[in-house]
């Protein structure tokens, strides 16, 4: 049975109409995480175009190199501090243990929290568009991939990542509003309402 934190455990729990009230009105830096294959970069970049932030990537510009190799740690947390400087961006990407770099100067967080069946679709469906190629998100070089070690990750996400991201709030953004999206819709609704907004 799958395992999940309750939206309401998190420290400053906000629905959706809220949430888009921070975004069109005082969120300039904005963090978008949760699960691979649910759609937290199409969400992003979507939300980055509406408002006029520098959208990061952080498979594509923080961790990754062509050819699937892993960009050394301190590099990766030296841009990641760049990026973060910023004055106005939207980041979408996990990495639990860089949360205490971005979540202080965090506006707000979206976590896209669909069921897992949801987050295995689309990575098939992803490997399905992109095989042999690298999707817009991810650095050049590194065409999609699928095995079981990723699939696993995908099924066990909310059982064993979810309780780090859930740590990482309490400990780094307990003041940061953070929306829960349960499915696609809530994230369709959460764009709807900007764009009728602006």
């Amino acid at each position: 049975m799958e395992q999940t934190i309750a939206p309401s455990a998190l420290s400053r729990a906000v629905d959706i109409e809220e949430a888009a009230s921070i975004i069109l009105h005082k969120a300039e830096r904005i963090l978008v995480i949760g699960c691979s294959g649910i759609g937290k970069s199409t969400l992003a970049q979507a939300i980055a175009s509406l408002r006029g932030l520098t959208y990061v990537s952080m498979d594509r510009d923080i961790f990754w190199l062509p050819g699937w190799k892993s960009r050394p740690r301190p590099e990766a947390i030296a841009l990641i501090e760049q990026a973060v400087a910023g004055p106005r961006w939207i980041i979408d990407g996990n990495s639990p243990g860089t949360l205490p770099l971005r979540l202080p100067r965090t506006d707000l967080v979206i976590w896209r929290r669909p069921p897992r069946y949801v987050a295995l679709r689309g990575v098939i469906s992803r490997w399905l568009r992109y095989r042999g190629r690298s999707r817009p998100e991810m650095a050049p070089g590194c065409p999609e991939r699928l095995d079981w070690k990723f699939l696993r990750y995908i099924w066990t996400f909310e059982h064993d990542e979810a309780p780090q991201f859930q740590e990482m709030l309490e400990r780094h953004g307990r003041n940061v509003p953070v929306v829960t999206l349960k499915s696609y819709r809530d994230g369709e609704d959460l764009l709807s309402r900007l764009r009728s907004n602006i």
